[in-house]
Parts: structure tokens; sequence; C-alpha cells
């Protein structure tokens, strides 16, 4: 089942939203109200998610508080990598949330929270008890990333890259399962964890790990689930096919749904981090996959397609 949908993933991060395109988030904000508005009139009682604030920024809320974000979200989500790349140490965790609540008092959800095995195995195996011991019974929802590393021969979706050294090579070790499929040992501790703990994993399109992802997740005790659709993909010859194949796989988890990535040629900027040409078109993406798979009820589980309309 769908539990949430989330509008955009880290916003506040150069690598998903530009800002010299966007200066100060106003697109940015017209694009969530108007998603956010779309999801509600499809089913209004479905929790809309403000993409995962990454860096964990009270000063980016209150912009988005003063542009009428929040008449249009329900909950307030944040990412956080403090063994590989943020700023600030693990123990810091429960005063980043304090951070937040001192600005929103809506629900503050860890949809992103990871420890590379980049260094050692044995550092992301107590980085997940460490997460666990700080997060669990302070956020509802808390989402590992990932199940998988990622595969070498695919591009990290980040501006960080091989130059800068480890900071685009840990985006690579991030899985409790390697490349190949067998288990590091941060994966028994993680499953000590479950349910309360919740998993955040990306499927490209037509992912070949989808299949055996399910099984991992449900060997392992996993409940919840953040995972993905890419407007960007909605393109793509046969993509509601991958689409359905994808939440139907899914079916058995609660699964917050993520929304996002621009089309190349909808875009302003030819690039998948670029505003939308028209922000509206965002929201019809959005209102689209909720009525395919979160309709409120009452509402046809099947809605007609109309994601290559506009070219």
């Amino acid at each position: 089942m769908i539990e949430a949908v989330k509008i955009w993933n880290e916003p506040n991060n150069k690598s998903h939203w530009d800002p010299e395109i966007d200066p100060g988030w106003v697109r940015f904000a017209e694009m969530t109200i108007a998603a956010g508005r779309a999801i509600r009139d499809v089913n209004p009682t479905l929790p809309r998610v403000l993409g995962g604030l990454s860096p964990i920024d009270p000063s980016f809320l209150k912009g988005m508080a003063g542009l009428g974000v929040f008449d249009e979200i329900d909950v307030v989500a944040v990412h956080g990598f403090p063994l590989d790349w943020n700023l600030w140490t693990i123990d810091e965790w429960p005063a980043k949330l304090d951070e937040i609540a001192a600005v929103t008092n809506l629900p503050i959800w860890v949809t992103e929270v990871g420890v590379s095995s980049f260094g050692a195995e044995e550092v992301q195996a107590w980085g997940v008890d460490r997460t666990a011991e700080l997060l669990v019974g302070r956020a509802a929802r808390i989402h590992w990333y990932s199940l998988y590393d990622l595969p070498k021969t695919w591009e990290a979706t980040t501006r960080h890259k091989e130059a800068e050294g480890s900071s685009y090579y840990r985006h690579f070790h991030m899985g409790l399962l390697r490349e190949d499929g067998t288990p590091k040992r941060s994966l028994e501790r993680f499953a000590s964890h479950t349910p309360a703990l919740g998993l955040c994993q990306w499927f490209h399109f037509e992912d070949h790990r989808l299949d055996d992802a399910v099984r991992w997740l449900k060997r392992i005790g996993v409940r919840h689930l953040r995972t993905g659709l890419s407007w960007a993909d909605s393109f793509r010859p046969h993509a509601l096919a991958w689409f359905d194949r994808q939440m139907e796989a899914l079916a058995d988890f609660e699964v917050t749904l993520t929304l996002c990535f621009t089309p190349e040629h909808r875009g302003i900027a030819r690039h998948h981090t670029s505003a939308p040409k028209v922000p509206q078109e965002f929201a019809e993406f959005c209102r689209e996959m909720v009525a395919r798979y979160a309709p409120g009820q009452g509402a046809s589980h099947r809605s007609e397609p109309r994601l290559a309309a506009v070219m």
C-alpha cells in the first residue's frame, strides 16, 4: 500500500534542484503547492511529505513557510549521513531533529539515513546500531539507505564526481548488500532493528534487482519502504508497464512514494535538477500517479494515462 507521497527529493541539495535557475526556490514552492493540491484532490487522506532536507536546514523550511508551502504538506522529511558527508557527528541526530521541530509543528520523518562501508564494513555495522539507538522513538518513519550497493557501472545522482575523491565513491557503498547481492556484516544488524527501521531503495527504470530486492526485504523484516517514480522516466517507451510492475511487486510494503526528476525537454534547462517550464505539469504527473496507485475511496484504481501528452 502507499502510505505517503513525497514531493521531490532533497530540494535544498544542488544535486537535485538547481538554485541558479530558481533562486529563492520560488518556482519550487509554486510546483510543490500545485502538486500538494493535486494529491489532495485525488486522495484527501494521503500524507504529503516535503522532500527530505539535505542538509538539515531550518532556514530552508522558514523560506518554504513564507511561500505558503506548509499549507499543502503534512510531513517534513530530513536526510542525514554524518559519517560520510555531513559536517556534524552521528550523536547530533537528536539535536538536528530538535532544530527542525523548532520551526514546524508537522511530524518529522527521516527518509534517508545511512553509513557507507567505504572504509570498513565494521563501521557500517556499528552505524546501523547507533542510528537505531538515536532515532527509534524520535521519528515515526526512519528509512535506511539502502539495500543494495550502487552498481559500479552506473553513475551516482550527485554533483560529487570522481575528482572529489571518496565523496563520490562512498555513494557506491551504502548498501546492506554488495552489488552482487551478497550480504555485508551490517545486514544482520539491520534485521535486528526491523520493523522499527524501514528502508529506502531507489529502483532504476526496468531495474534487474527488483524481484531479488523484494525477497530480501521480506526476509529481513522490512515493513516500511521508500522508493520513487521518476517524472523523467514517464516519457520513456513502456513507462507505465514498468511503473505497474514495480508498484505491484512492492504491494506488501507500506510505501512512501517519492515523485521527482524533471524531464530534460520539460525543464528550463535540459537537466533533471531544473525547475520545470510549467510547474503544473509536475502536479499533473503527481495526480496521475496517485490516481493510479493510491486512489481515494471510490476512485478508480487505474486512470487513463496522459503522461506523454506534453512534448
